[in-house]
């Protein structure tokens, strides 16, 4: 590997996007903590399932690049520093960025399907924020472990460790971290086990045919997802 390779640039890059887009937020808003108010990037970046069913379609993508609050960001910013920067050098900077991308996807996806438009009687519910995308780096953790041949274990105890925290804590969108775990798991299971499963066997070229055809099928599926949930929503939100 060259030293090249050796630098997450992807990593690193990620989280410089996200810290602009929440330094754009705070100068809109004024507040370090609150920077979701007064913010018309948060106000237009921000997912919830009617806004994208009325075609606001970049919230899907824009969503994961926000955050409530710089608590919110710090500790977004430091997972996806851990956890990136080895997962981006063993899979490789383009499989790192369709991994990654699909998560975030996957966690919209999620949010679209099981969440309600509504969080009260009046108020829209939001959901913002990186670890949709995080959480399928776990996933895509796990999967490579399996796929080395070694112990998937700390990294399943980091993911139930988190999956209870959503689960327990208000405010933290459990089906944008499930959603977000089940996407990078089936996009890295697509890099790394379909060329096997389809018989690729010692042909790398077609390898990695096969793996980006199974990452393709991955993205199809998930944007299938948010495209019927779309449809629902139309219908029933009486969208023309």
């Amino acid at each position: 590997m060259s030293p090249a390779r050796a630098i997450p640039i992807v990593t690193y890059t990620l989280m410089g996007l996200n810290v602009l887009a929440f330094l754009a937020t705070f100068a809109q808003s004024r507040s370090i903590m609150n920077n979701q108010v007064g913010s018309s990037i948060f106000a237009n970046w921000a997912l919830n399932p009617g806004l994208v069913a009325s075609g606001d379609w970049f919230r899907l993508i824009g969503s994961g690049f926000l955050h409530f609050g710089i608590l919110h960001l710090a500790v977004n910013m430091y997972a996806l520093y851990i956890l990136g920067r080895d997962t981006e050098i063993v899979m490789g900077r383009s499989r790192y960025i369709g991994i990654y991308l699909v998560s975030l996807l996957g966690g919209s996806a999620s949010v679209m399907a099981f969440q309600p438009v509504f969080s009260s009687l009046t108020a829209l519910s939001w959901t913002a924020g990186a670890s949709g995308a995080i959480f399928g780096i776990m996933g895509a953790q796990a999967v490579l472990l399996l796929r080395l041949r070694r112990s998937p274990v700390p990294i399943i105890s980091v993911i139930a460790i988190n999956v209870i925290i959503s689960i327990s804590l208000p405010g933290i969108s459990f089906w944008g971290h499930a959603g977000g775990l089940v996407a990078g798991a089936a996009t890295a299971a697509a890099f790394l086990y379909a060329p096997q499963w389809l018989g690729a066997g010692e042909n790398r070229v077609k390898a990695v045919r096969i793996g980006w055809i199974a990452f393709g099928a991955v993205t199809v599926v998930t944007l299938g997802v948010i495209v019927l949930r779309v449809v629902q929503l139309r219908e029933q939100l009486g969208i023309s």
